[in-house]
């Protein structure tokens, strides 16, 4: 039988491949601006708050880049069927950034391999159980 929650392992290599993404994102956004005179500052603004919530959101719709291709999903712990709302990501991102590393110790001790993020935020991490 399949495991139906992702390794830390997997999960690691999520967020690697997310944050090569927003690397990526974040200097093509800087080169084009760079070429235009007078950029409004509530342009860079908006521009890196997106940036920003960029896993909040992507969240919200089952996962981010990085989830899709390991085949990852959040999913509400209370129901591994229904995506999370939007609070429930920021919660969510906000604890994963606050704690860092330090939120995945609990991923050994729990069934669920719910990291401390997962916890606070009421979500869980679970495999695309879609045949290839």
């Amino acid at each position: 039988m399949e495991e139906k929650y992702p390794f830390l392992l997997e999960r690691i290599q999520s967020i690697l491949i997310d944050s090569i993404l927003i690397i990526a994102c974040m200097i093509l956004i800087s080169d084009v601006l760079s070429n235009f005179k007078n950029v409004p500052d509530w342009l860079r603004a908006v521009l890196l708050i997106l940036i920003f919530l960029y896993e909040p959101i992507m969240t919200t719709f089952g996962g981010t880049i990085g989830n899709n291709i390991k085949r990852i999903q959040v999913r509400k712990n209370s129901n591994e069927t229904q995506s999370i709302n939007f609070f429930q990501a920021i919660i969510r991102y906000f604890f994963k950034l606050l704690l860092g590393w330090l939120s995945f110790i609990t991923i050994f001790s729990s069934n669920k391999k719910r990291a401390v993020h997962d916890i606070i935020s009421g979500t869980v991490m679970i495999k695309n159980q879609t045949k290839s």
